[in-house]
């Protein structure tokens, strides 16, 4: 199931959801239950189709703990191999009696007066920038991840219900125990929302990296790939040694599309590492990493970085008069030699029907 947010307000739910019944409990002075189902606390998954994901919510059913709803936010540029791994879960969830993976996406509304984009990808391409990670923020999760899974919730009966009584829904967020993972849930833990309470549950169960692998493998799945966009500035150069061509030449397009306004940085790896104290050197241009191993050949990537960045602003000029130009697909096939750059939403995961879940405002 895809939801889609954009301009409007969602219809007045009838009003028999919302006549309600008062009681009393220790825990709660205004606890409510109305005509068809009983007020309690929503259990969400915030489901990122990787290894963290897919381990709590195998060790949830080990420990008969049911999510309420399950929602992945696609930023659009996952790579195919997360995308080919949804269907997979979805057939598990069913088989299990767990509530199918709802995905939702973030709608840019202002494009001012430049094609439209769908995608963050796409949105870096059109602005002429990075993501965010590469500056040293995290805000592409919070826009692209984060702002459309709340706004789903603020439309879910159970979530405003629960709400309106003086709750907050708790949300499960899948950290495990390996070092990179503590580290931010000792910054996550200390955040405070108002709305939401978050759950920590692979922490809370001690469960590392492996654990959470051989758990998936236990119940006969196939242990997911890495879920992340494509030109992830977190991406490791030994991760880009496996990257298709195509996800390559992205990140070169990407990397010269935004190179006349980058001050600061050099490029999606910021200022690159020189490989002291035992680390790992890395050029702050992935592009260059990939001209040095050979991923690509130094005159293809000299062909994209001098053509694609001026076609993008040749096509925003047209747009602009009233021309017709290609669409982000077509526009990216046309450099692509070989492995052509297939649909960067192929989400084939997605329930094959346009009805939202029970107690969903857009049902009605």
């Amino acid at each position: 199931m895809l939801i889609i947010y954009g301009k409007g307000e969602a219809s007045r739910f009838p009003l028999y959801y919302t006549e309600y019944l008062n009681i009393k409990t220790s825990s709660m002075n205004n606890i409510q239950s109305n005509l068809f189902y009983e007020i309690k606390q929503p259990l969400i998954a915030a489901c990122g189709l990787g290894v963290d994901t897919v381990a709590y919510l195998v060790e949830m059913k080990s420990r008969n703990i049911k999510p309420d709803a399950i929602l992945f936010a696609d930023v659009g540029v996952e790579k195919d191999e997360t995308y080919s791994y949804l269907p997979i879960l979805q057939d598990w969830l069913n088989k299990v009696g767990f509530p199918p993976v709802i995905t939702v996406k973030y709608v840019a509304k202002d494009f001012k007066n430049r094609p439209p984009y769908h995608t963050i990808g796409e949105d870096c391409l059109t602005n002429g920038t990075l993501p965010s990670l590469a500056f040293g923020f995290k805000s592409c999760s919070l826009k692209w991840k984060v702002t459309p899974q709340n706004k789903w919730l603020e439309e879910y009966i159970p979530a405003i219900d629960w709400w309106n009584a003086g709750g907050k829904v708790k949300k499960i967020i899948g950290y495990d125990t390996s070092p990179k993972d503590m580290k931010r849930y000792a910054v996550a833990k200390e955040f405070i929302d108002p709305k939401y309470e978050y759950w920590y549950p692979l922490v809370e169960w001690g469960m590392t990296r492996n654990d959470c692998k051989n758990k998936i493998r236990s119940e006969g799945l196939p242990v997911p790939p890495k879920s992340a966009c494509i030109f992830c500035p977190s991406t490791q150069p030994e991760e880009l040694l496996e990257y298709k061509k195509k996800y390559l030449r992205y990140i070169v397009i990407m990397e010269a599309r935004a190179e006349p306004k980058l001050t600061s940085i050099l490029g999606l790896w910021r200022n690159g590492i020189k490989g002291t104290k035992n680390g790992k050197p890395k050029p702050g241009r992935m592009t260059d990493f990939i001209i040095a191993e050979g991923l690509l050949s130094e005159n293809e990537v000299n062909d994209l970085r001098q053509k694609a960045p001026i076609e993008i602003i040749n096509n925003q000029a047209k747009f602009a008069d009233g021309l017709e130009i290609p669409d982000w697909h077509d526009f990216l096939e046309l450099f692509t030699e070989e492995d052509a750059v297939e649909s960067i939403h192929p989400c084939s995961g997605c329930i094959a029907n346009n009805f939202p879940p029970p107690f969903h405002k857009s049902s009605k």
